[in-house]
């Protein structure tokens, strides 16, 4: 990569620094399975002047979402499980689901919930919101962190959370629109009852032992806890504020293994583990030699796209222009509807705290931002990096 892109990389990286847009950030581009990009800016720990390193450790919450879908797709290629059955045959806390009209009543849906559904977030399960849908949502969550209080790791399992979800009235029926929401916490569910592994267990047995992503978890132990980042608040302008809160029953400490196993934003891992992962997606399906699915797998895995109705409920997403979504990621369908530059068929997701990883087939391309920025989404930093990137 040319030195004026990672010139003007490592620039908007310290300028969002320097703002207070963001606390510290890491970011790593490989290309042709050669690391040709690795910088730092910033701290992980602003009270102490700690900078960010390599070996940091970052909450991802929803970039936990790509190993959940990818994890689903190991039980699809073995068939042990067929995207159009219904959650229900797993979680039978999903029989006769409930919707939510637009009047406030409630109705029975016109079908069930399938697999298909939660991994291309299509069933009417939502995050927390003003209407009925988001409210028991939103005192779901509050019961996770109520019972995290109560006891070290929980009091909710991850199986037992989704049963209680499948109570929720849903946002729309099934199948008839998308919106952005827990879907992918029934994923890890259902994973755990078909395996009949803990769900935390079998994404250690098939994908992160596998791949040597030795410090990949729901959890960061005690001879871990000093290379993971705080959290910040971060307002341009302001001093930024280190964020305590446990968010989407996700323990802001993750100093105990959490009772739930959060498939939608309960992971953490370092810039280093992650790019293995995805570097496993842009190589079909293979790392070092170790086969985590097959090409046709990955294939449909980072290619799989929205009908025209369920598509007008993602166009709602200001930013992702052009793009569509299916298994758990996003997917550019369009780059000409695109507000930053990219590749057709690029692939991948990011997560609340700012962490983002992009698989991009074209042009035989990875590349990973790793940040703890609180409320950061894809935000201004991340389209930055994008177009610096895609400009070459």
């Amino acid at each position: 990569m040319e030195q004026v892109i990672k010139k003007r990389l490592q620039q908007v990286m310290d300028a969002s620094v320097a703002k207070g847009e963001t606390p510290g950030c890491l970011l790593m581009v490989i290309k042709d399975g050669e690391e040709q990009v690795y910088l730092e800016s910033g701290y992980a720990d602003i009270e102490a002047k700690k900078p960010v390193s390599r070996d940091n450790i970052f909450r991802l919450y929803s970039m936990s979402k790509p190993i959940t879908a990818t994890a689903m797709m190991i039980l699809v290629e073995r068939g042990i499980v067929d995207l159009a059955d219904p959650v229900s045959k797993y979680l039978p806390g999903f029989r006769n689901p409930v919707v939510c009209t637009a009047d406030g009543k409630i109705e029975k849906a016109e079908r069930e919930i399938l697999l298909e559904d939660i991994m291309n977030m299509t069933s009417g399960l939502t995050y927390g919101g003003t209407d009925e849908t988001g409210r028991q949502t939103d005192a779901l969550f509050q019961e996770v962190i109520h019972g995290l209080k109560e006891e070290n790791g929980g009091t909710i399992s991850t199986v037992e959370f989704a049963n209680r979800l499948g109570k929720v009235p849903l946002l729309y029926q099934p199948g008839q629109s998308w919106s952005y929401g827990t879907s992918a916490d029934a994923v890890g569910a259902v994973i755990e009852v078909a395996s009949g592994m803990r769900f935390g267990d079998f994404l250690k047995k098939e994908i992160f032992e596998p791949l040597g992503m030795n410090d990949t978890d729901f959890w960061v132990p005690a001879e871990k806890q000093d290379r993971l980042a705080k959290v910040y608040d971060c307002r341009e302008g302001q001093p930024s504020v280190c964020y305590l809160d446990n968010n989407l029953g996700i323990q802001n400490d993750m100093a105990y293994r959490p009772a739930y196993e959060a498939g939608g934003a309960g992971l953490a891992s370092t810039i280093d583990d992650y790019a293995k992962f995805t570097q496993m997606l842009l190589n079909g399906g293979t790392y070092n030699g170790v086969q985590i699915l097959r090409p046709a797998t990955v294939k449909f895995l980072g290619g799989h796209t929205l009908s025209a109705v369920q598509q007008a409920g993602f166009d709602n997403w200001i930013g992702l222009e052009g793009f569509s979504y299916g298994n758990l990621m996003r997917v550019l369908v369009d780059p000409t509807r695109a507000v930053t530059l990219g590749s057709k068929g690029e692939f991948g997701w990011d997560g609340w705290l700012g962490c983002y990883m992009e698989v991009v087939p074209e042009q035989n391309m990875t590349f990973l931002m790793m940040t703890q920025k609180k409320d950061a989404g894809t935000y201004t930093l991340s389209r930055k990096i994008r177009n610096i990137i895609f400009s070459e």
